[in-house]
């Protein structure tokens, strides 16, 4: 790496030119003529969409192209995003790269991407920066190395940075996480190859004493990335583009095999991904039951779970996504007319049952045969005499009704509706539970 560059009008690969003062200085001025670009990483659920749609509504006027990678088959990220870059910043581009991880199965298409991206700039359509959103199970240092050892995208591009988001509420669990034999901790290389690391979500985390263990945690894997906290993955935009702060002889002190191109990145072969992809609408009551039941007994293992689905009798798309138990749903932008309305879903994580989840969520659709099956399944027929705890007493009526909703409640669904034999009132029965409705008593 000591050699002197060629002077040439396409210059060789940057790693030829740094060493002297003289050669960084030469390095320089080519890179002030590159597509900076930045590489956002961070384990799953840290929040990089959100970091990312941060970006694309700040005011900045810059035209980014975002390289989106999703591990799954089924893409989630990208719906998020393109309605930001369609808005707000003309120009912009979303390019996705699906069902597999950028820094192994489909690292060759990256370089492609990029090669697309130099021929439209050249073109005419030129490019302010570059955002490459890895999936949370990368390894930065493959992705990173392709900006190195490709010269047509060295020649193209200049790394700025990369980016680590950080969940502080579940980073710890991750750091620590048992892995086969081989495989490497994304977690630990995503914050080691990091130049600037964002704790995020730290309203998640009550006391301060809690967060500056981790700081120190972090700072013991990489003690030169600068820590900035976040919620919601909020912070400044020049805080994290044109930074200014990747240092190839320093990653290479830290890891003297970055450049060796045979290197491969082996995934622990028990995380896996399902993707969801189904024409109509869900019942929302029993999707939110079905998730937290899900959440409460698998929750450890299940890294990431995200979705945007159709809600029955509701414009609006439902977008929801899980973090283990952490759970946030909200409706968002309305569907348009004549969409096919559809659910979409991700599921990520360890040891996961395919078969088990995607028929646990077909339940949920709104058909009738899965309503015809919920009906079946309940203690009590129509017209049946009960009696309902109401308050601190017990009161007698009669089922009048299955599965009874309340207009503009979509979450809502009550397996019974009762008429009271005293005063004739009507009331419904919010589960089929013993404690709350029997049979009448002899």
């Amino acid at each position: 790496l000591e050699r002197e560059p060629k002077e040439t009008t396409n210059p060789g690969p940057t790693i030829l030119t740094f060493g002297s003062r003289s050669r960084n200085k030469k390095m320089a001025k080519r890179s002030a003529a590159k597509v900076p670009v930045t590489v956002l990483t961070g384990f799953l659920g840290s929040g990089k969409t959100t970091l990312l749609n941060h970006i694309l509504t700040a005011q900045h006027g810059k035209r980014i192209a975002v390289i989106e990678n999703e591990f799954g088959e089924v893409g989630i990220d990208d719906a998020l995003l393109k309605r930001n870059m369609k808005t707000f910043q003309e120009g912009e581009e979303l390019i996705e790269m699906m069902n597999g991880c950028i820094c192994c199965t489909v690292r060759a298409d990256l370089v492609v991407v990029l090669k697309k991206l130099k021929q439209k700039h050249e073109g005419g359509a030129t490019l302010d920066a570059i955002i490459i959103e890895t999936t949370g199970m990368a390894d930065p240092a493959p992705v990173a190395q392709t900006f190195f050892v490709d010269e047509d995208v060295n020649a193209f591009t200049t790394l700025d940075g990369i980016v680590t988001v950080v969940d502080a509420k579940h980073i710890e669990q991750h750091l620590d996480a048992q892995k086969p034999e081989g495989a490497e901790n994304e977690a630990v290389e995503q914050v080691a190859f990091a130049d600037r690391i964002l704790l995020n979500k730290v309203d998640l985390v009550s006391e301060e004493a809690d967060l500056k263990r981790i700081e120190a945690r972090l700072r013991a894997i990489n003690k030169f990335a600068p820590i900035e906290r976040s919620t919601n993955s909020d912070i400044s935009i020049d805080r994290v583009l044109n930074i200014g702060a990747f240092n190839l002889e320093r990653t290479l002190e830290m890891d003297p095999e970055f450049l060796n191109t045979d290197n491969e990145h082996i995934h622990d072969s028990t995380v896996t991904s399902l993707g969801i992809d189904v024409a109509g609408d869900i019942d929302l009551s029993l999707f939110q039951k079905w998730l937290q039941t899900l959440l409460r007994n698998n929750g450890a293992d299940l890294y990431r779970i995200k979705g945007i689905i159709s809600v029955a009798d509701v414009q609006e798309r439902y977008v929801y996504q899980a973090v283990h138990m952490i759970f946030q749903g909200d409706f968002t932008e309305r569907w348009a007319d004549g969409e096919c309305r559809s659910c979409k879903l991700t599921f990520i994580g360890k040891g996961m049952d395919h078969e088990a989840l995607r028929s646990g969520f077909e339940s949920c659709l709104a058909t009738p045969a899965n309503y015809q099956r919920l009906a079946d399944s309940l203690r009590f027929k129509v017209g049946d005499k009960v009696e309902c705890r109401t308050g601190r007493s017990w009161e007698r009526g009669v089922v009048i009704k299955h599965l009874y909703r309340e207009a503009g409640a979509p979450g809502f669904l009550a397996p019974y509706q009762i008429r009271l034999d005293g005063d004739k009132s009507l009331i419904f029965c919010p589960e089929d539970s013993p404690h709350l409705i029997r049979e009448v008593a002899a």
